[in-house]
């Protein structure tokens, strides 16, 4: 029988858990042998009697409970502990990792794993294609992260975001700019909307504007467009010459906007900056920007990931991991996510790496002690030969 493990996760700040007691119920009946590290769900409000009740042992999560497991399902990569163990070192040299794992963010993890020998799907690496859908964690996550961006614009900024006619007079609704019409910038136009703002939304994907207007926002028309559709569904990296002009077109919606969220990152790359410090000092004290791209460098020249940043009385705020705030939402969709992958890798005689299926060769990482995704290996390539140059 096939031993399933779940871990607590240890990361700071990361309160979700990849595994919650409605998709446990449902492993079982996969006759998975599951196991849910004690405490595992109490960031994310989800006790272990929950689990319990749902069919999982609780365990303590010692060394013994990693090595021993076939399959093991985190959030969070693989870390480094406060008493210096790796994570990667409990994992048993023939188990099965399952996570968001950063792969591009820390390639030289990837290393690692591939040197213990465990085969590893990332749930970034997914491909967005229709038979995937259910397993695509960075949309149902960013989904969140959309929603919480704008909560946190509401918070932080000094206005309404609704119209609101009062005895004492009438207050204008807020002025809303989104950069990125991705899964996180529709959930923002939606969640502002819903809010009452008047929200306008910019994007390099012509295609994106039928979306942006169906959810009642005005989509900010950029002359000569080229396409910036790439691989996936993903937005790609256009030229210095184009953002130049989006910028231009840009800075005369923030003269009047009172939050901005931004959205635009490439898988694999730095963010690209689309608010550049003069952009910043146009628009008005009391507005605030929420860049979602801060752990990838920032949409905005300002940004420093984690911290809020006063500029001439404009808040510039890159927030780390917004979904693990909304953690048990996050933890229900991606354990969802989750779920949907194990399923498919499920064969009759337990876990099947199938490499000529294209969602298992798209998600898979590590197998046969090396990296099996070429942009990893690319990367971790390119971070060897500039520390061996340094």
């Amino acid at each position: 029988m096939t031993r399933l493990f779940v871990p607590k996760e240890r990361r700071a700040h990361e309160n979700r858990v990849a595994a919650t007691p409605e998709t446990v119920g449902r492993l079982k009946k996969l006759d998975l042998s599951i196991c849910v590290e004690q405490g595992a769900g109490e960031a994310a409000w989800l006790p272990d009697e929950l689990y319990t009740k749902a069919g999982a042992e609780i365990v303590a999560g010692d060394t013994s409970d990693w090595e021993s497991a076939d399959l093991v399902l985190k959030v969070a990569a693989p870390m480094v502990r406060d008493d210096g163990t790796d994570e990667i070192d409990r994992l048993g040299k023939s188990s099965t990792l399952v996570g968001l794992l950063a792969p591009f963010a820390d390639p030289a993890r990837a290393g690692r794993l591939a040197e213990r020998g465990v085969t590893s799907l990332a749930m970034e690496l997914i491909p967005r294609i229709t038979r995937a859908q259910s397993m695509d964690a960075l949309s149902s996550q960013a989904n969140v992260g959309g929603y919480k961006a704008v909560l946190l614009a509401a918070e932080r900024m000094g206005r309404y975001f609704p119209m609101l006619m009062t005895a004492a007079g009438t207050i204008r609704p807020a002025r809303v700019v989104i950069l990125g019409g991705g899964v996180a910038g529709l959930q923002a136009l939606a969640t502002a909307k819903r809010l009452g703002a008047v929200v306008e939304v910019s994007d390099i994907r012509p295609d994106v504007k039928e979306q942006v207007e169906s959810l009642g926002g005005r989509f900010i028309d950029l002359p000569e467009m080229e396409s910036g559709e790439g691989e996936g569904g993903y937005a790609k990296q256009v030229t210095e010459e184009f953002l130049a002009k989006q910028r231009e077109i840009l800075t005369q919606r923030l003269e009047s906007a009172d939050a901005v969220i931004t959205t635009a990152q490439v898988p694999g790359k730095k963010a690209p900056v689309l608010l550049t410090r003069e952009m910043v000092d146009v628009m008005k004290s009391g507005s605030v920007v929420i860049d979602l791209a801060a752990e990838q460098g920032g949409n905005c020249a300002l940004t420093q990931a984690g911290e809020e940043v006063l500029a001439d009385g404009v808040r510039v705020i890159g927030p780390i991991n917004l979904p693990a705030t909304v953690p048990l939402d996050a933890s229900k969709v991606y354990a969802r996510n989750v779920l949907a992958l194990v399923e498919h890798l499920l064969g009759e005689d337990g876990l099947e790496i199938d490499e000529e299926d294209e969602i298992t060769a798209g998600a898979l990482l590590t197998a046969g002690g090396r990296i099996r995704n070429a942009r990893v290996t690319e990367a971790l390539d390119a971070e060897r030969d500039g520390g061996s140059s340094s």
